[in-house]
């Protein structure tokens, strides 16, 4: 069999997320690291949940700890990557760093941009609907960037709140479907260099090693090797991520069903909608562990 690995990025996090995830040592590190007793509660709260470190921090340990709790089941993935603050996680499957070391890391990444944002305060705007030249017209009359790339007619644009909110006028003048993401810094995107800069020197000092298995990377295509690893992760903090690349690269390993961990079914959902025939589900579907593991050990025998 040979499934796939798809990390969820930030944006989608719900009180009821992964239902079936138990209580383990990875979950209680991060509740230490939130200082927070129960991760479900504090979801409750938008504000708290909207908080870039809260954010990728807790995404980063629900990954971590759904994975080391999943992997026992199944045979290993043919195939991983990580969406946005996903990659995390993802290198931590794959073997490129350990569990701990990415749990860590969530922490000092998000430190590093809200210290950007601090003075560029930005967010993220997905927006749909409209031709590729339509998309860069309102582009470049809002004043943003390209963050994050899922499609030729589905993207989404970061850079400075005035103009998003330029944006989303200018998106509806133009037909366009258009959310505002719940992110208040302007990942992948030029806005963020100075905090991409920052944390190449924090992976400077971090073990990495080439990865046991295909890891494709938002930045830098297929991670081969240590220091591949260490450069692409720092990277993709101020660079497009390649969504749409990164789902082609996974494809070609001619996977047989993948699964999104994560919350939400964002993109298990893009997924299905691009290629129809390699089935995709969400952790978010099951009820349990074993749920899940059934359903990827079903895909064995085709």
């Amino acid at each position: 069999m040979s499934f796939a690995l798809l990390f969820s990025g930030q944006g989608t996090q719900h009180p009821a997320m992964l239902p079936w995830l138990a209580d383990d040592g990875f979950v209680r590190d991060m509740c230490a690291r939130l200082g927070v007793d129960d991760w479900r509660a504090a979801l409750a709260d938008p504000a708290w949940a909207e908080r870039n470190d809260n954010a990728q921090t807790l995404l980063t340990g629900l990954s971590l700890a759904a994975w080391s709790q999943l992997a026992p089941m199944v045979p290993a993935p043919g195939a991983i990557a990580g969406y946005s603050v996903g990659e995390l996680a993802a290198f931590s499957a794959a073997g490129a760093i350990d569990p701990a070391t990415a749990a860590a890391l969530a922490t000092q990444r998000a430190e590093a941009m809200d210290h950007c944002a601090a003075h560029a305060p930005g967010g993220l705007l997905a927006v749909s609907g409209l031709s590729e030249r339509k998309l860069e017209q309102l582009r470049v009359e809002a004043g943003l960037e390209l963050a994050i790339r899922n499609g030729n007619a589905s993207v989404i644009l970061g850079g400075p709140i005035a103009a998003l909110d330029d944006a989303e006028r200018i998106a509806a003048a133009l037909g366009a479907q258009f959310t505002r993401l719940r992110v208040n810094v302007a990942s992948h995107t030029p806005w963020m260099r100075e905090a991409a800069e920052s944390f190449s020197r924090t992976l400077a000092a971090v073990p990495f090693h080439g990865p046991r298995v295909a890891l494709f990377s938002n930045a830098a295509d297929r991670i081969r090797d240590a220091q591949s690893a260490r450069v692409a992760l720092a990277a993709q903090i101020a660079r497009t991520v390649r969504w749409d690349e990164c789902m082609e690269n996974v494809l070609a390993r001619q996977v047989r069903c993948v699964l999104e961990i994560g919350p939400g079914q964002a993109l298990a959902r893009m997924w299905n909608q691009r290629y129809p025939t390699v089935p995709a589900r969400a952790c978010d579907d099951f009820r349990s562990a074993a749920a899940i593991a059934a359903w990827l050990n079903s895909h064995a025998d085709r």
